[in-house]
């Protein structure tokens, strides 16, 4: 197992390798005509670069905003970094210029609060406890009104947005969701049926037992995969607000509540791979391609560990592979939950040009500005319920219905709680819990000790 704890990977870092070689051709020329629109721009995405603007997408409600407007990136890779000035070159309103600073993703995320202490007009972030913690500390900038105009996104995400007075302080780009993945043709030759209550999941666990199949994936190499589990335990037996209110240090470790999540998860032990915590994600991967394993909770980032450029058989897995919600534990909370982290950007608390930095923001929200950065970089899903789906693959589209049905949106553990009480705490407790559950009560005793230190920082 890895020694140190590795953060989940969030979806500007790995994405959806869900596209038949037909629409990898189509991605293509979609690069190829983005990289077109950054010519006719005279645009590029390198730090403090400046993108002006076109009338290269739809114009969003009309704005009286004009001058410069910077924006921080932490798109450093290649294709995100080019995506990000394709999507920044599209941007319809002539009288604004966009700066974009790039920023090395890492160092981005590790020096994000140092950063807000000066940071751009309009800047790149994730949706979750960080994002409602700066909003809280007035690091952020409140944009209420901007939501006004994007009936784009579905509540879901506007729940997402929202910090801890009821005022929204994000606006999503794109998302991918976590669900249980299985090999269709696996289902099909055994007759299984998809469960979708926790009796069905446990008695479809037998019968893949008795088949000669592991029934699930469990891989925790890095101390994070596992951290799914524990959520979408947790949403589905306490709900989405004692999920939220716990992740935020307003619950007690050592409650009912909490203890019954393990419970529950000691039950589906027995069915999941030993070895857990030695097995990385892409092993795991490698079991449900085998058809060794029968399903695995992850994100859908899971059809990434295979590369049809580099094995023929590869494509054929890919096309396999569908997903299902997490089954449902409590009927009060049925399946109302989804897991799926979301990349999109905040606001400076005092930008230096608020009109251009909330014109901006209005326009990232919307399926024009989507639409261009998926043109480039198709690996995600877009957050807006208008971006086009045409050419979105199986999946996708079915990610898309899932996360744009869901009531609440949850954004993994790592990044709906304090970072670091996810890496010195967690990590090890779930990690611990796999080793030997008999030791659940000691385990979440130290976890809610070390939650009190932490939080009251």
């Amino acid at each position: 197992m890895s020694n140190n704890y590795q953060p989940s990977p969030s979806p500007s870092e790995v994405g959806f390798s869900l596209i038949s070689r037909r629409q990898a051709l189509l991605g293509a020329a979609g690069v190829a005509g983005g990289a077109a629109v950054l010519a006719a721009c005279g645009s590029s995405s390198s730090s403090g670069s400046a993108a002006k603007t076109t009338d290269a997408a739809a114009a969003p409600a009309a704005s009286a905003a004009k001058g410069e407007v910077t924006f921080g990136s932490n798109y450093s890779d290649e294709k995100p970094k080019a995506a990000i000035a394709a999507m920044m070159g599209a941007f319809p309103n002539k009288d604004v210029t966009v700066k974009i600073n790039t920023v090395d993703h890492n160092s981005y995320q590790e020096n994000i609060t140092t950063y807000l202490q000066n940071p751009d007009d309009v800047m790149c972030w994730f949706a979750g406890y960080r994002m409602r913690f700066f909003a809280a500390k007035g690091l952020v900038g409140d944009v209420s009104d901007v939501w006004a105009n994007l009936g784009e996104l579905s509540g879901g995400f506007k729940t997402a947005a929202t910090g801890d007075d009821g005022k929204q302080y994000f606006v999503p780009l794109y998302y991918y969701p976590w669900a249980v993945h299985y090999r269709k043709s696996v289902f099909a030759d055994k007759g299984y049926t998809v469960p979708k209550t926790w009796d069905e999941f446990l008695k479809l666990a037998d019968k893949m037992t008795a088949d000669g199949i592991t029934p699930l994936v469990a891989a925790n190499d890095g101390k994070w995969p596992q951290m799914g589990m524990f959520d979408m335990i947790n949403l589905r037996t306490n709900g989405y607000q004692f999920h939220v209110d716990l992740m935020a240090g307003k619950k007690d470790w050592t409650s009912p509540e909490v203890a019954k999540v393990f419970k529950n998860w000691e039950t589906l032990l027995p069915h999941q791979q030993t070895g857990a915590n030695g097995r990385t994600w892409q092993d795991g991967a490698n079991a449900l391609g085998a058809k060794e394993a029968g399903m695995y909770l992850l994100g859908t980032f899971v059809t990434s560990n295979f590369d049809p450029a580099k094995d023929p058989a590869a494509q054929a897995i890919i096309d396999d592979i569908d997903f299902f919600p997490f089954p449902e534990i409590d009927p009060a909370h049925a399946q109302d939950a989804v897991e799926a982290p979301i990349d999109g950007f905040m606001m400076a608390a005092k930008p230096k040009n608020a009109d251009a930095a909330k014109a901006l923001l209005g326009y990232l929200g919307t399926a024009a500005a989507q639409e261009a950065y998926l043109a480039v970089d198709p690996s995600s899903v877009a957050a807006s319920s208008k971006a086009s789906t045409a050419g979105y693959s199986a999946l996708q589209k079915k990610s898309a219905e899932l996360v744009g049905s869901a009531k609440y949106i949850a954004q993994f553990l790592d990044r709906d709680t304090n970072p670091e009480f996810a890496s010195k705490v967690m990590g090890d407790a779930i990690a611990n819990f796999l080793d030997d559950p008999t030791k659940i009560t000691e385990i979440l005793k130290s976890v809610e000790e070390q939650k009190k230190v932490i939080f009251a920082g």
